[in-house]
């Protein structure tokens, strides 16, 4: 009896995680990298880490607030020797899992140097509860995954920090 308790409460656990956190498992990736940065910070990680932000300077403390409503942020860099070490179907199990109707494609980029970026959005309602990024270059492919409201301004904010690459995101033009 107690056993079909505890495997009760695990599922229940599993379906109530974050539905914007998505599995990061890129092994087929890993095996091929020859530098693989991996970087996952909890919750309970960045509100410590925060403590080491300086309120009195300007960006820091931006970056203390925008990290303290955040569940976590989850980082997969793999950087290759060769060009085409990888395929684009090594990053299906990842945008299989962006399909989602929560899920909304914001950015899609491909440029003739090989180069693909893709911005998602984690709607509820209307809040940003979470964003992925995928950036795919022949010889390196970045995994961002960024669980908690998400405020697109705050987070250009957060480049730079963690591990998170530095980005801008335009200002919207006034309404005349």
């Amino acid at each position: 009896m107690r056993s079909n308790f505890a495997l009760f409460m695990t599922a229940a656990v599993v379906l109530a995680a974050a539905p914007q956190q998505f599995q990061l498992n890129l092994d087929s990736l890993a095996s091929k990298a020859s530098n693989v940065v991996d970087v996952s910070l909890s919750g309970a990680t960045l509100k410590f880490a925060a403590r080491f932000l300086d309120s009195g300077d300007p960006e820091e403390a931006d970056v203390k607030k925008l990290i303290g409503g955040l569940q976590g942020i989850y980082i997969k860099n793999f950087e290759f020797k060769n060009d085409k070490a990888w395929t684009q179907a090594d990053l299906d199990p990842i945008r299989n899992q962006l399909k989602g109707p929560a899920w909304q494609r914001i950015i899609g980029v491909k440029n003739e140097d090989g180069e693909n970026s893709e911005v998602y959005l984690h709607v509820e309602g209307d809040k940003n509860t979470g964003i992925a990024i995928l950036v795919a270059e022949p010889r390196e492919v970045t995994v961002i995954n960024i669980v908690g409201p998400i405020d697109l301004e705050q987070l250009a904010g957060l480049g730079g920090h963690f591990d998170v690459p530095k980005f801008r995101i335009p200002k919207k033009e006034k309404q005349k």
